[in-house]
C-alpha cells in the first residue's frame, strides 16, 4: 500500500507542478498541455513520467536541451513521500479524514512553492481550500465545525491586524487568507502552535540571512512557506506538542 500511496503522490506531485508555475500567472491549468517553457514544444507523456523522465532527459529539455529545474522532481518526491507519512499516520479505517487530509497537504505544497518562487500565495487554491475544510467538518465532525470556524476567523484577524499595523509591509495578504485556512484546518490551540513556530522559525532565518548579508534590514521575505512548514510539523506532532507546550501552562495557571 506505501508504495502504492507513494507513486499517487508522485503522480499528483506532477499536477502540482502545473498549479505552482501556472495559477499565480493566472494562466489556465488544463490548456494549453504540458509543454516547454522555452521552446514551447508540447510534452509527450513519456517525457511526463513523475521523477523518471526527469533522470532520463539527464535534467534537459528533449527537444531543445534548455537546463529544468530541480523544483520538478523535488515536488513529485515531496508530494509522494508526504502522502506515504499521511497514509502512515491516519490509516485506511475511515477514508474520508484520509483525502481531506491528502488534499490540505497537496494545497500546501503548492502555496509553498509558489510563494518562495513568485511571492504570491494563490486565491483559488486557499479558497477550494477552505470550502472544502467548512464542507468536511460540517458533514463528518459537525461538533467541531463552530469551533474551528472561530479558530479560522480568530486567526484570520489576528493576521489581518498585522497587515494593517504595517500597512502590508509585515505580512502580505495572502497569508491573512492562508491563516484563516489553517484555523480551520487545525482547530484551538494547535493553530496557535503553528503561528507561533511559524513566527519563531520565520525570524530566526531572516536572522541568519541578514547575517549573512542575504537581506538587508528592512527587506521583507515570503511568510506563506514558514506557515506551511510549521502547518506539517503540527499535523504530525501535534499531540507530543500540545501536551509538551499547553499542559505546563495550564499547571501553572490551576496553581
Amino acid at each position: 500500500m506505501e508504495i502504492l500511496v507513494f507513486l499517487f503522490g508522485a503522480i499528483i506531485g506532477s499536477f502540482l507542478n502545473v498549479l505552482i508555475d501556472r495559477l499565480p500567472k493566472e494562466e489556465s491549468i488544463i490548456l494549453p498541455s504540458s509543454r516547454c517553457d522555452r521552446c514551447k514544444h508540447t510534452l509527450q507523456w513519456y517525457d511526463l513520467i513523475p521523477v523518471v523522465s526527469f533522470l532520463l532527459l539527464r535534467r534537459r529539455c528533449r527537444y531543445c536541451r534548455v537546463v529544468l529545474s530541480w523544483q520538478y522532481p523535488l515536488v513529485e518526491l515531496l508530494t509522494a513521500g508526504l502522502f506515504v507519512l499521511v497514509f502512515q499516520f491516519l490509516g485506511t479505517q475511515e477514508l474520508i479524514p484520509l483525502l481531506y487530509s491528502l488534499f490540505i497537504v497537496a494545497s500546501l505544497i503548492v502555496i509553498f512553492f509558489a510563494d518562495s518562487k513568485y511571492g504570491i500565495i494563490p486565491d483559488k487554491v486557499v479558497f477550494f481550500a477552505i470550502g472544502i475544510s467548512l464542507l468536511y467538518f460540517f458533514t463528518n465532525h459537525n461538533p467541531l465545525f463552530i469551533p474551528h470556524v472561530i479558530s479560522g476567523i480568530g486567526a484570520f484577524f489576528f493576521f489581518l491586524l498585522i497587515y494593517l499595523a504595517t500597512k502590508g509591509r509585515g505580512m502580505g495578504f495572502g497569508d491573512v487568507k492562508l491563516a484563516l485556512l489553517l484555523g480551520i484546518f487545525f482547530g484551538a490551540p494547535a493553530i496557535i502552535l503553528v503561528i507561533y513556530l511559524a513566527f519563531l522559525t520565520g525570524a530566526a532565518f531572516s536572522i541568519i540571512l541578514i547575517l549573512l548579508r542575504k537581506k538587508k534590514l528592512k527587506g521583507t521575505i515570503a511568510f506563506g512557506p514558514f506557515l506551511v512548514a510549521s502547518s506539517l510539523f503540527v499535523f504530525f506532532f501535534q499531540d507530543k506538542l500540545v501536551s509538551v507546550w499547553y499542559l505546563p501552562v495550564a499547571f501553572l495557571y490551576l496553581n
